[in-house]
């Protein structure tokens, strides 16, 4: 982030990790279907300090710029300590899965929302068109398919139909969309399909060439 440019970008749009190792017990085995993934990547195991990107994250944005994180419930009041008295408005988005993981054994409700963290000052972007736009709930299945990359893998894809959504009513066409988790790309997939320029960061190699695949695949390049 340090070589992106001063309140350069438009939209930031990231997954950071959760810190939600510690909940896991793994992979969950039966004999009449097939295994549930229930481990974490690597990278979930080290803790991610929601102040650690707040300095980077106001010198990139826009005066007129959105911030979108997706983030889990044991999260949500570390990035409001920090977040909320930093921009006029902090709000979150619930998106429902219609297809969560299922709980076999019923010892405690489906994991079948995420929240999307959301920070913005006065005079902001927005590109609502209708009150049905404005809902902070949206509702779409998790990756499956076609959608879902399949080598290499990653345990927290999201499907483009959220990233679409929020990309197009918090970003101006030909803006600049930022994901600095980046993963598979899907971000920055979606950001291109909506002619928004990408920048996107990412550590693991392997994630990264799979997600630099399909961007361009989305640009026909």
């Amino acid at each position: 982030m340090k070589n992106i440019p001063d309140r350069s970008v438009d939209l930031i749009l990231t997954d950071p990790p959760y810190n939600i190792a510690n909940y896991s017990r793994g992979n969950m085995k039966f004999k009449w279907r097939s295994e549930i993934n229930n481990d974490l990547a690597k990278w979930d195991r080290k803790i991610l300090i929601p102040s650690m990107l707040l300095p980077e994250f106001k010198r990139i944005i826009k005066p007129n710029g959105n911030i979108f994180i997706f983030c889990s419930y044991n999260l949500i009041g570390e990035y409001h300590k920090v977040f909320d008295s930093e921009f006029d408005t902090f709000q979150f988005m619930v998106w429902h899965k219609t297809n969560p993981t299922p709980n076999f054994r019923k010892s405690s409700f489906l994991n079948s929302c995420e929240l999307i963290i959301c920070c913005w000052n006065k005079g902001h972007i927005w590109n609502f068109k209708s009150q049905r736009e404005m809902h902070n709930f949206i509702e779409s299945p998790i990756c499956m398919g076609g959608e879902r990359i399949k080598k290499p893998k990653h345990p927290t894809q999201k499907p483009i139909k959220i990233l679409e959504h929020i990309i197009s009513i918090a970003s101006p066409e030909g803006g600049t969309v930022c994901d600095m988790f980046s993963g598979v790309g899907s971000t920055g997939t979606a950001a291109v399909r909506l002619k928004r320029n990408f920048i996107g960061i990412e550590i693991d190699e392997e994630y990264f060439n799979a997600g630099r695949e399909r961007i361009m695949r989305a640009l026909n390049v």
